[in-house]
C-alpha cells in the first residue's frame, strides 16, 4: 500500500490557494481556518508562511498584479501610445473580471504592491515614449484613477434586487434623472464589476480620457 505524497506549504501555495478560495466563495470567505481546511493543513501552520490574514490580503494583490504583468507582456507594443495604453487596461480588466473580488481588495490596501507600481511604471514608459511630459503623464495617472489598473468605482452601485429608478414620490424634484433613466435600462444581465459597468461603458470611458491625454499632448 502505498501513500500519496503530500505536497508541502510554501508561501506561493499559501496564496494561490487563498486566490482560488476568494474566486469560489468570495472575499468574506477567505480566513486563516478555512484556508488551512482548503490546504488540508493546520491553521498554525500557516503561519510560517503568512504572518496574519493582513499579509494574505497583501499577498494575494501581489498575485493579481503578477497576472497583470505577465498578462499584459505578451502583448505587443506597437508604434501609437494610446493604442498600447488601452490594450494593456483593457487585458488588466480581463484579469479583474477572472477575479470579481479583487476591486473591492485592491482600494483597501493601505500599502502598495510593487508589482502594482510595475504595472503603472509600464504605462508611464508607453506615455513617455509616446511624447508625453512627465507633467502630464502625473495628471493622466490622475484622471484614470483605478480605471488605469483596468476597474472603476462606480457612483452608484445598488444592490442586486434594487432597480435603477428614482422614487415616484420624487420624481416631479429630479425630472432630468427621471428622463434619463426612462430611456436608458440598467438591468443588464452581462454587466461585469458593477452595476452600470459593463464592458462598453467602461471602454468609453477609456477612450474618452485616452482621446482628451493625446489633445493635450499634441498641443
Amino acid at each position: 500500500m502505498t501513500t500519496e505524497a503530500r505536497i508541502p506549504l510554501s508561501r506561493e501555495r499559501v496564496l494561490r490557494a487563498a486566490v482560488e478560495l476568494a474566486d469560489e466563495h468570495g472575499l468574506r470567505a477567505l480566513t486563516m481556518r478555512r484556508l488551512a481546511e482548503e490546504l488540508g493543513a493546520e491553521a498554525m501552520s500557516l503561519y510560517y508562511h503568512v504572518a496574519k490574514k493582513e499579509d494574505v490580503l497583501d499577498g494575494i494583490v501581489d498575485v493579481v498584479a503578477q497576472e497583470i504583468n505577465e498578462a499584459v507582456a505578451r502583448l505587443d507594443s506597437g508604434a501609437d501610445w494610446k493604442q498600447a495604453v488601452r490594450r494593456r487596461i483593457l487585458t488588466a480588466r480581463e484579469v479583474f473580471l477572472r477575479h470579481r473580488w479583487a476591486p473591492e481588495l485592491f482600494e483597501t490596501r493601505s500599502s502598495t504592491s510593487l508589482a502594482v507600481l510595475r504595472h503603472y511604471d509600464t504605462l508611464v514608459g508607453l506615455m513617455r515614449d509616446g511624447g508625453f511630459s512627465y507633467d502630464l503623464i502625473h495628471h493622466a495617472l490622475h484622471a484614470l484613477g483605478s480605471r488605469a489598473l483596468g476597474f472603476t468605482q462606480e457612483l452608484f452601485d445598488p444592490s442586486a434586487n434594487q432597480q435603477a429608478e428614482v422614487p415616484p414620490e420624487l420624481a416631479a424634484e429630479l425630472p432630468n434623472l427621471v428622463g434619463m433613466l426612462g430611456e436608458i435600462a440598467h438591468d443588464d444581465p452581462d454587466s461585469t464589476l458593477g452595476w452600470c459597468d459593463d464592458q462598453a461603458e467602461f471602454e468609453f470611458g477609456l477612450d474618452v480620457i485616452l482621446d482628451g491625454l493625446d489633445r493635450l499632448r499634441g498641443r
